[in-house]
């Protein structure tokens, strides 16, 4: 079995391992395709790369493994076109959250250490334990709520 060469492939590998789960093949080849992903992207159009890529990975298998690749902190969920639940991986940016202009479909993205520590401060208190989370406002960028923006169809 393939070590991981990156610090997710090792977080990876541990919480499948914590979880009793095995580091299949199919695993270690979903993981190397996120981590040659740069766009943000949804279950199935990591599905539809790995099959462009030659692999044999069932639709089910990719979706049953995004839920483990957020908890281990190697993707984090983000925002796309559409309705769909969308990701990204967790490269040099690190975590950070999204504003969404709901008009003009801009994405700002932003981090808050004060956000942070006040969210593992309400976990604490209610005996809460942290694995990820998702963190997106909705609203008008300052072009859109000046009406300057240019206006899209809604999300």
């Amino acid at each position: 079995m393939a070590e991981p060469k990156s610090p997710g492939g090792e977080r990876f590998k541990q919480l499948l391992l914590a979880k009793g789960l095995k580091y299949t093949l199919e695993r270690r080849q979903i993981f190397a395709e996120v981590e040659r992903m740069g766009e943000h992207f949804d279950a199935d159009e990591l599905f539809e790369s790995l099959k462009k890529a030659g692999l044999h990975i069932s639709r089910d298998t990719v979706y049953r493994n995004i839920p483990l690749l957020l908890e281990c902190g190697a993707i984090q969920k983000s925002v796309g076109r559409g309705r769909r639940e969308y990701f990204e991986r967790l490269g040099a940016k690190g975590h950070h959250d999204h504003m969404v202009c709901l008009d003009c479909g801009n994405v700002i993205e932003f981090h808050s250490e004060q956000i942070e520590k006040l969210q593992q401060a309400i976990c604490v208190e209610h005996g809460f334990e942290l694995l990820f989370h998702d963190h997106r406002l909705f609203g008008r960028c300052q072009d859109c709520a000046r009406g300057a923006g240019k206006t899209v169809s809604r999300r």
